[in-house]
């Protein structure tokens, strides 16, 4: 404890001695030099100490980890879909996180923390401003690593999307479906839980702030339920892929052409979201913080292995075989369920959370086959489906938020609709008018050709060029 306090400690004082140092030559300066008004003595920041550089660094690195899982999410999508439609796909992720961070940063971001802009903002929707806020001198984490860690949310939400419209979306569409929502669409629906809007205004009002709020500790609704919903509506309007199913309506499956790539790509997620779940504890300094962190990991853990167990045995009852899609995928539907509760569940209860997500995955990919809906790797059963699961457990089973009374099943029932109707609606909107104005969905001629060729004029795989007949 005294060499912890030691370390603490120094830095402070040596940012006081030296700010002490520079009032002085300010104070001789102003004395004896009238002469020269036009020199600005610069008074340097007192240093905040180790605890604010713990925080700021941990979270910076839980900001690369969520980063990296755009790889993961590329992977997946990649390995699960043709292989004429691979630079497509990988384009569309490098696209998901360059627009969105430019549009996050631009005015995004003060839209959904209005809060570090402006004294009262208003519940539902707040006039944007320009860039990253100002830092306070009581702040407890930088601007600069706010934005990052939050900009990288948002460029995942977006990417949900991309595999369930894979193989027939125009690229044009799909950028200004990326640019709405991360601009615009999830900022606003973010603040209404993670800016403080009136998801987070039930109960009595206190000197503290409203008694009760809708729980959603990382995203279950406001990241992935966003993705997931405008994912299904996006593959609505767009119809599925050509040959997907019959004229009499039976299903006709269309393999990946890479599992290797899908399965790589889970890999790399459910590291990532290491980075998602724990780096959303926000404070990793204190003894109390840190055991909430690895409590977090392990039940994020726990819950994406649950997922795959459940996941594993019933596709395997159903279909006479396990199903490493199915397998995959129902990793991906515990890390998503238990994304919301992760800080409020115990151990046990986590894997009961991941293994209802894995049954959720497997019935709701064959919810969409029979409602002929075609989505490519399951975004919506997955992110979508299991997003609603996560944040309603959290009214259902017994958990930290219903004993200290701060949430209830209404609430997170209104929490889970509010997000469903938003996420849909909108992007529904949209879609329906890019198809209006012929700007939503590729010819037959180029969907049979590949969307790597027809819309970007290469292969992802030099094989592929030369059995049609292209040399270098």
């Amino acid at each position: 404890m005294l060499l912890g306090s030691g370390i603490a400690l120094a830095p402070v004082a040596s940012a006081q001695d030296e700010s002490a140092a520079v009032m002085e030559i300010a104070e001789t300066v102003g004395a004896g030099d009238a002469a020269a008004p036009s020199e600005e003595v610069v008074v340097e920041e007192a240093d905040l100490g180790v605890g604010y550089a713990l925080d700021n660094f941990v979270l910076f690195i839980c900001a690369v980890l969520v980063l990296f899982m755009q790889a993961g999410f590329a992977m997946v999508e990649a390995g699960l879909n043709s292989a004429k439609n691979t630079v497509n796909i990988l384009y569309k992720n490098l696209m998901d996180l360059a627009v969105g961070a430019l549009l996050f940063f631009a005015f995004g971001f003060s839209i959904m923390y209005a809060g570090s802009y402006v004294s009262e903002p208003n519940a539902y929707f707040n006039v944007p401003h320009y860039g990253i806020y100002d830092s306070a001198a009581d702040r407890t984490f930088s601007p600069q690593v706010d934005w990052f860690f939050q900009a990288v949310f948002a460029a995942t939400a977006a990417t949900i999307v991309s595999g369930a419209v894979a193989g027939r979306m125009k690229f044009v569409a799909y950028l200004a479906y990326s640019a709405l929502l991360t601009g615009l669409i999830y900022p606003i629906s973010g603040f209404w839980k993670w800016g403080g809007g009136w998801l987070m205004q039930f109960g009595e009002l206190t000197a503290d702030g409203y008694s009760m709020g809708f729980q959603d500790f990382a995203g279950s609704a406001v990241v992935h339920m966003v993705g997931g919903f405008a994912g299904l509506a996006g593959a609505i309007v767009l119809g599925p892929r050509l040959g997907r199913f019959t004229s009499d309506g039976k299903s006709v499956p269309l393999p990946g052409h890479n599992i290797t790539f899908a399965a790589l790509g889970v890999f790399i997620l459910w590291v990532g979201w290491y980075g998602f779940n724990p780096g959303s504890q926000l404070a990793f300094q204190g003894t109390g913080d840190i055991d909430a962190t690895v409590l977090i990991a392990v039940n994020t853990t726990l819950a994406a292995a649950a997922g795959v167990v459940v996941a594993t045995l019933i596709s395997w009852a159903l279909f006479g075989h396990p199903d490493l899609t199915m397998s995959l995928n129902g990793a991906l539907g515990g890390l998503v369920g238990i994304t919301a509760c992760c800080d409020c569940f115990t151990n046990g209860w986590s894997v009961v959370v991941g293994a209802v997500a894995g049954g959720l995955v497997v019935f709701g990919v064959m919810l969409l086959d029979k409602l002929k809906i075609d989505d490519p790797v399951g975004a919506w059963p997955v992110h979508g489906l299991c997003g609603m699961w996560g944040c309603l457990a959290i009214g259902l089973l017994p958990n930290t938020h219903l004993d200290g009374g701060s949430t209830s099943l209404m609430i997170q029932s209104v929490g889970v609709v509010a997000y469903a109707i938003w996420a849909f609606v909108t992007m529904f909107g949209l879609f329906l008018v890019l198809k209006a104005i012929g700007m939503l969905r590729v010819s037959p001629e180029e969907e049979k050709a590949g969307l790597d060729v027809s819309e970007h004029g290469m292969h992802a795989y030099p094989s592929d060029s030369y059995s049609a007949g292209v040399t270098a």
